[in-house]
């Protein structure tokens, strides 16, 4: 096979979002443009149909420093987003109908702001569905967080909690070693308080990310899987489980140039386009914010520094729903990640 541009030898990962779009874009596995395979199913053009969600990821550092992890989150990141840009992320819930926000990072707990910023917008919307993604290990009582479950629970967030097997040696060899353990402390602590468990309305789902190259399995099917395994080992319940497939990005997509499973992950993708699940695509419902307060279609494109298109607002401070409804969608080769086989969202699998 031959590229337009030799791929990076190993431990060579695109220093810039530049560099990674360029790679994107300019390596040749022998698969269309997205947005020309979206063209020609039949569902271009991609626009954006209302604004459903606000998701906003509040920084980049985190505890962790997983293999598959879109944001290349780890301990010593420093971008983090300040309260006056999470005032403006206040200010913009004021003026438009959105009422789910979700909460992203790195790990969103580690903003010193945290619990201000998930406070004051409960107070400025009451009825707000606030979803806050974590990677567990920081909500167990024995640490520097300990306070926080209980305090999750006082404001009636939803958790999206990153679990990416059932098993020890799995979650350990994506995630560190410890990590399956301190996940599991943290769960058996959510439950006790009411998380996950039918007769309560606090909501905990858990997230499924493949170990490697390839598509997660079907979502419904992994999710009974999870329930067993997890009931009869640990104790422990939930309420869904959200397949999200990995995205060549980052630190994943420097795992597959390692590995020398780039082209053949893309072509994977690709050969798996479903055109059904454009219609469900996250970025079609829902607005990005990133943590200096830029605005992207989705989380993705805000790692890629793929810009709004430039007639819609470009930081939140401008936020404007009207403006943003029907805006066209940015698209990348990174897209297919989403249109793949049942589909990706923040939220599961779209068919």
């Amino acid at each position: 096979m031959q590229n337009k541009q030799s791929l990076p030898r190993q431990n060579m990962i695109p220093a810039t979002a530049d560099a990674q779009v360029k790679l994107l874009e300019e390596t040749d596995c022998g698969i269309l443009p997205f947005s020309k395979i979206v063209d020609e199913s039949g569902r271009s053009p991609l626009s954006a149909t209302s604004i459903d969600v606000l998701q906003i990821n509040t920084g980049y550092v985190c505890n962790l420093l997983c293999r598959h992890c879109h944001v290349d989150a780890r301990p010593d990141r420093v971008e983090m987003m300040t309260r006056q840009t999470m005032l403006h992320c206040l200010d913009a819930l004021d003026t438009c109908s959105i009422k789910t926000v979700d909460i992203t990072g790195g790990a969103p707990e580690m903003n010193p702001e945290f619990c201000w910023f998930i406070s004051s917008i409960r107070r400025k919307v009451p009825d707000a569905i606030i979803l806050v993604r974590s990677n567990l290990t920081l909500l167990r009582a024995d640490g520097a967080y300990g306070d926080l479950p209980g305090f999750l629970k006082k404001q009636r967030v939803t958790l999206i909690a990153s679990l990416p097997c059932y098993t020890r040696s799995n979650v350990d060899t994506m995630r560190g070693n410890g990590v399956f353990d301190r996940s599991i402390a943290a769960l058996k602590l959510l439950n006790s308080l009411g998380y996950g468990k039918e007769e309560n309305d606090l909501e905990l789902n858990l997230v499924y990310n493949p170990g490697g190259p390839s598509l997660p399995q079907e979502q419904h099917q992994l999710e009974t899987e999870y329930r067993k395994q997890l009931i009869d080992e640990h104790g422990i319940v939930f309420n869904h489980l959200y397949t999200i497939t990995n995205m060549p990005i980052n630190r994943f997509l420097n795992d597959l140039l390692e590995c020398g499973h780039y082209c053949q992950y893309m072509t994977l993708l690709a050969k798996n386009y479903n055109p059904l699940s454009v219609k469900n695509l996250m970025c079609r419902t829902t607005v990005s914010v990133g943590w200096d307060g830029t605005l992207y279609d989705c989380d993705f494109n805000q790692m890629l520094n793929l810009s709004l298109e430039k007639s819609a607002p470009q930081h939140i401070s401008s936020f404007s729903e009207e403006k943003l409804r029907n805006r066209l969608i940015t698209v990348g080769q990174h897209c297919y990640g989403c249109t793949a086989g049942s589909g990706s969202s923040c939220q599961g699998s779209l068919v």
